[in-house]
Parts: C-alpha cells; structure tokens; sequence
C-alpha cells in the first residue's frame, strides 16, 4: 500500500477500492457541487499569524464537551451507511473513536444499530436524529438511544427534503441486499413493503418530515432529558432562535454541500453565528475539514470543536477500523503541530488574532 501521510490520501484510495455508486454517494455534492468545493477552499483563503519564543514544549489539545472530557476537538460527525465501505461499519468507527478518546456521533442513516454500537466497546457516543413524520417512530428511536446511553442527540434542521444529488440519480443508488438502515429495526415499519430491502432508503427519505419547525425542537425536550444539539445553522437570525429554544450546541452545517448548493462554507458562517451565541452556548462545525490546519483555523474562529465526515468514510474504506484510527491520529499531530508553531499550548490560548481573513485584508486594505 502507498505511503499514507494526510487524510486525503485515504480519499484517492478509496476511490480504487470502493465501487463508482459508493463512492459517487460518499463523496458527491448537490447539484453543481459548487458548495462541495468550497468547504474545502474557503480554508485555504484563511492564513495564519503565528506567535513566537513561546515554550510549547508542552501541547494540551484536551477539552470537555457538554461536561464530558475529550482528548481533542475533532469529533467524528454522523454520516450515513459505513457498511458500504467496510463490513463491519458504524462499529469499526466507533471503536477507533474510542481508542482516540474522541466523540463518534452515530447517523440515523446508520447500517449498525444504536445497540451493536453501545456493544461495541466504551466510549463517548451522540446520536443524530433525523425527525421523521411518525412522532411514536422518533420516540422509539429517542428511547433506544437513551438506554444505550448516548450523551446528547443532534438534530439534522437543514434537510426538510433531500437535496439533488446527481451523481446517485446517475448511479441509480440502491443498498445492496447485505446493507440495511438498522436504526430502524424493531420499530414499526408496517406500512412498508419488506421484501424490497434497497427500497428502504426511499422509504425512509419519503418518511422525513418536511413539516419540520423550532416547535418539533421544543417537543423534543418533553421527552427527553438529552442535551440538544441543532445541526444545520449557518445564520444568526436561526443561531438567536436557536438559543431561545433552549439548545446545548449549535454545529454549523451545511450538511457536506448535499443540500442545498451554492451554500457559502461552513467557514464562511461561522463567525456569524459565533457572534450571535456570545458564548451562551458552544458552537461547532463540519463541512471540508482536512487538515489540522484547517481544525486550528475554526478553532480561532470560535469554533468549540469540529467533526469530520469523509475522511472517516474514506479511512475506513481503505484500511478499516485501523484507518480511521490513523485519520484521527494524523488529523490530531497536524493539529498539535499547527499549535505549536502558533505559539498555543492550549485549546484556549488560540485567539482570533492567530489567522487572517478575506474580510480582514479587505478591512485593511480600505484603511
């Protein structure tokens, strides 16, 4: 196998290994992928403004999210079907997550279930909730992962419906007969035709509740005790509403550029709604991450901590449970090397003052 030195490497091996409907489906964006793009090159606008002859001999990337200790703020974000890339799924990388001390945050998309994951070993797990039209199906699911005893629930607000992705319409995406949407085992799916097993994935896109609003948040926190996170926010206006409703977190999404295209990155939006929480509550971020340049950036942005989505899907493809453990581990020295030549022994030592934006050059420029 070659030399694998950064996590984008995982992503061109992953392309030989993986079949073009599966990779299409890991890797692909709405549309014209215009917002796929940009997640990624936003970061590469953003550059730095290190501090020097500061000791840091020493580098503490450890953090506490929602009360709960983590060895680093890259956090594994919730994507659908790791089954498609590895046979033993959501549980090879929950256990590298584990093993890097880190958050994994499960899909509902899933291909193992709530359970077999909890049985997979310890370690600190979230659940993303897509709400569904069924509100006795989410209360199943709620409970499930409740008694497993995941940490906080996620709620995807950025997908009422699915957006065009063109390359699965190409592919004719179907699941093969071996992979299945498992949260939704042993809930009441009685309306749906059970011989047909890839038309599980229409179904339950057909089953998402396109009705979705902030009084579905509210409802949510009667039946739960779970912290609540919104994932999907990229304004203040929905930032402020957030806060209102009571949430935990906000992570600042805009779902890998599958959504709705033409987007601005989720780096672009960030300070935005950073701005907006003041601190009330942590603010995350996902879309594009690569490089722990790129961690460190929305670090100094306000960014609490970020997840990661293909390069997990890609890692594991390649090399399994062992891949991803290695992508965390890779992502983790960029990081802490990043710090280091920052001047920054710690999480909260980076400041705005460490990077320079578009917006920031510009400002400088008009003095």
């Amino acid at each position: 196998m070659a030399l694998i030195t950064n996590v984008s490497d995982y992503e061109e091996l992953a392309k030989q290994k993986l079949s073009k409907m599966v990779f299409d489906f890991y890797a692909s964006g709405a549309e014209d992928q215009w917002t796929l793009k940009e997640n990624r090159e936003a970061f590469s606008r953003i550059s730095f403004r290190p501090r020097v002859l500061i000791d840091v001999s020493h580098v503490n990337m450890s953090m506490s999210v929602l009360g709960y200790n983590i060895s680093m703020p890259i956090m594994v974000a919730p994507t659908a079907l790791h089954k498609l890339a590895h046979p033993e799924g959501e549980v090879a990388s929950a256990r590298a997550a584990a093993a890097a001390g880190t958050i994994m945050m499960l899909s509902s998309w899933s291909s193992c279930s709530i359970e077999e994951v909890n049985l997979s070993g310890p370690g600190l797990r979230f659940f993303q909730l897509s709400v569904f039209k069924d509100r006795n199906f989410v209360q199943q699911l709620v409970r499930r992962v409740e008694d497993a005893g995941y940490k906080a629930i996620a709620v995807t607000v950025d997908a009422p419906r699915l957006g065009r992705r063109e390359a699965d319409i190409r592919n004719r995406f179907a699941l093969p007969e071996n992979v299945v949407l498992k949260c939704f085992e042993g809930l009441d799916l009685s309306s749906m035709d059970k011989a047909n097993v890839s038309g599980l994935a229409a179904y339950v896109a057909s089953q998402i509740n396109s009705s979705l609003s902030w009084k579905d948040i509210k409802w949510l926190q009667t039946i739960t005790q779970l912290p609540i996170l919104v994932k999907g926010v990229i304004t203040a206006e929905d930032a402020r509403i957030a806060i209102e409703c009571g949430v935990a977190g906000i992570i600042v999404s805009n779902h890998g550029g599958r959504q709705l295209d033409h987007l601005p990155a989720t780096i672009s939006c960030l300070e935005e709604v950073v701005g907006e929480a003041k601190g009330r509550v942590p603010v995350f971020l996902d879309g594009g991450i690569r490089r722990g340049t790129d961690v460190f950036k929305a670090l100094a942005l306000g960014a609490s901590g970020v997840f990661i989505g293909r390069p997990v899907l890609f890692a594991l493809a390649v090399d399994g449970e062992a891949g991803v453990k290695k992508a965390l581990q890779m992502l983790r020295d960029e990081l802490e090397i990043a710090m280091a030549l920052s001047g920054c022994t710690s999480l909260k030592e980076i400041t705005r003052g460490h990077v320079s934006t578009e917006a920031d050059r510009i400002r400088l420029s008009r003095l």
